[in-house]
């Protein structure tokens, strides 16, 4: 069996489990984000009275934080209610950030659970040897009333990353190139397992990365087999104990994707869709496009290690007058660091925004939407018409590197100089 398998059948209690069959599993952590008031709502439809675990779920207030209007308030004081009636031992508010990256931070991803979220981008979790997932409101009120939630097992992709990125190409590059190849559908209802040398060398702000975007191509869950640099960041945070799963030898993927890390040169990925994927060179040949916005942040480019280089490119530079960058740490723990390395006072003296860690304009709420007419470089997941605001709009998905580069200079802009 696959890993991502052993993890189902352990959670079902079941000796094994194969493609295409249903079974009912037990859930390790379930979160649900502030979009999702409804699963409060669903929970009391459904009769249910107090969550089954309440050290297994948590709120997390990131999409509308802080919030942006009394529709969003209103939501998050219901939320809360729900959340000291049933003595939540993990609450974030509006103070921690996004939901992806406080959770691990407070040590309740590990290897070897099942996450459900309502997100999609839970595949991020893959990321620590983990099987996650997002879900709708009444399958969450099913979970907090239950403890349990029904799948079916996917099939398995391989994706295999060979050889060492060269200067300026980043985890999100990479996983746009595999976006390219693949397509949006590529994946759906399957799970990646991303492997190769790369991987193996892969730190964990970049393993994350690349397992959020696994959604962008379908997938229902993403996998990575955990390194040192992953058994060291949870062991020093569990709040329990873990089991890493190991694939055997002899399993057979259902498809098979190798790509040569080493070849790759700075990706973009278009307007207007995620799979209109082209090298960043090709996109410059075209013609000049110019930008009004920058943007650094979310649960796929707003850690410290995508601030670090934005900072280290802008460093005693400014950005020019009428255009914007807008940076928006992934958690609090995130911002914080990045004050005391000195990152965010670089940034702000290049001109740029500082906004309050949590998902921000990538849903397109608050903090950094866009006009008609305006084009935005940016570092989030999605670059569909309407995505940060208007959809009149123009987006393009690119590394931090390439974003903080492009703003430098007002236009998109190879950031490989910069370096």
């Amino acid at each position: 069996m696959h890993a991502i398998e052993k993890i189902l059948a352990k959670n079902s209690g079941r000796a094994a489990v194969r493609t295409g069959e249903i079974v009912t599993a037990k859930i390790d952590f379930a979160e649900i984000n502030d979009l999702y008031l409804q699963t409060v709502y669903s929970f009391y439809e459904m009769g249910g009275e107090k969550v089954w675990d309440n050290t297994r779920c948590a709120f997390v207030f990131d999409h509308y934080a802080p919030c942006p209007d009394i529709k969003s308030a209103s939501n998050h004081r219901e939320m809360r209610e729900f959340a000291r009636k049933n003595g939540l031992k993990f609450h974030f508010d509006t103070n921690c950030g996004v939901c992806h990256q406080v959770m691990p931070e407070a040590g309740v991803i590990c290897p070897g659970m099942i996450v459900v979220a309502t997100d999609s981008h839970t595949t991020t979790h893959g990321a620590f040897g983990a099987m996650g997932t997002g879900c709708g409101a009444t399958d969450m009120a099913t979970i907090l009333m239950t403890g349990e939630l029904w799948f079916r097992v996917p099939e398995i992709i391989e994706v295999r990353l060979e050889g060492e990125a060269p200067k300026g190409v980043y985890p999100k590059d990479v996983v746009l190139a595999v976006l390219g190849r693949i397509r949006a559908d590529g994946a759906v209802y399957k799970a990646i397992d991303f492997t190769g040398s790369y991987v193996e060398n892969l730190n964990v702000a970049g393993r994350m990365t690349i397992c959020n975007m696994a959604v962008e191509m379908g997938a229902k869950t993403a996998y990575m087999q955990p390194n040192q640099d992953v058994l060291d960041y949870v062991s020093r945070r569990a709040v329990r104990p873990f089991e890493v799963q190991e694939t055997d030898p002899d399993f057979a993927y259902a498809e098979r994707h190798v790509f040569d890390v080493s070849k790759l040169e700075p990706q973009l990925a278009c307007p207007s869709s995620v799979e209109n994927v082209h090298p960043l060179t090709e996109v410059t040949a075209a013609g000049e496009v110019k930008l009004d916005q920058g943007y650094i942040g979310s649960c796929t480019g707003g850690r410290t290690e995508d601030i670090a280089i934005a900072a280290h490119i802008l460093r005693g530079k400014r950005i020019p007058d009428y255009t914007r960058l807008i940076i928006v740490p992934a958690s609090r723990e995130v911002m914080l660091e990045c004050m005391e390395k000195g990152y965010i006072q670089e940034l702000m003296e290049a001109g740029a925004t500082i906004t309050t860690p949590g998902c921000g304009a990538c849903l397109g709420a608050h903090e950094g939407i866009l006009a008609p007419g305006e084009t935005c470089i940016t570092s989030t997941n999605r670059n569909f018409p309407g995505r940060m605001g208007s959809t009149e709009a123009l987006m393009y998905l690119a590394s931090p590197a390439t974003v903080a580069a492009s703003l430098l200079n007002g236009r998109i802009t190879d950031p490989r100089p910069y370096l």
